[in-house]
């Protein structure tokens, strides 16, 4: 499926409540596979939701595995519908960037361990526990199906909000 243009802060979209997917059909998988080719084509991409490509439904993409700081640590592609965190412990600073904010890279405080229920792809239930990047790539994820960016979380717009000097 083709690579989808990402929406950009302020588009209304992507401040959206994304609603729950009733069933999965293959409109779903379709979207599913848009979103995985979007989030292997963005520079630096662990993840993408929905919203991000205008459709509000409760799905999203993660894969930590190629970067860097989720390498050793991961699940692999994980891709989620209608996900959600049922536990969560510990809180660390973490420096975020989003495809749909590509100019600034904030500090949040995120969740170090959480769990995730979700249905896969395929139907079947799963429930993952995350820690680190990949946890805190989930709950950014996650966030923007609740029409929430990172944006919305950094700790200080004074002394927590960057510049970014190049996107790549």
């Amino acid at each position: 499926m083709p690579v989808q243009p990402i929406l950009k802060y302020p588009h209304p979209v992507l401040k959206k409540v994304c609603k729950r997917v009733e069933h999965v059909d293959q409109s779903i998988l379709d979207l599913v596979r848009d979103l995985v080719d979007t989030m292997r084509a963005g520079p630096g991409s662990v993840g993408v939701a929905a919203s991000q490509i205008g459709v509000t439904l409760r799905v999203c993409v993660v894969d930590v595995s190629n970067n860097r700081l989720g390498k050793e640590n991961n699940h692999g592609l994980l891709c989620l519908i209608n996900p959600e965190i049922t536990a969560r412990s510990g809180v660390a600073v973490m420096r975020e960037g989003c495809m749909s904010v590509p100019d600034y890279t904030g500090d949040v405080d995120r969740a170090t361990d959480i769990t995730v229920s979700f249905s896969e792809p395929d139907g079947s239930q799963r429930e993952i526990s995350a820690s680190g990047f990949e946890a805190v790539a989930l709950q950014h994820e996650l966030d923007h199906l609740d029409g929430v960016l990172f944006l919305d979380r950094v700790i200080s717009i004074k002394t927590g909000l960057f510049r970014r000097k190049n996107y790549t």
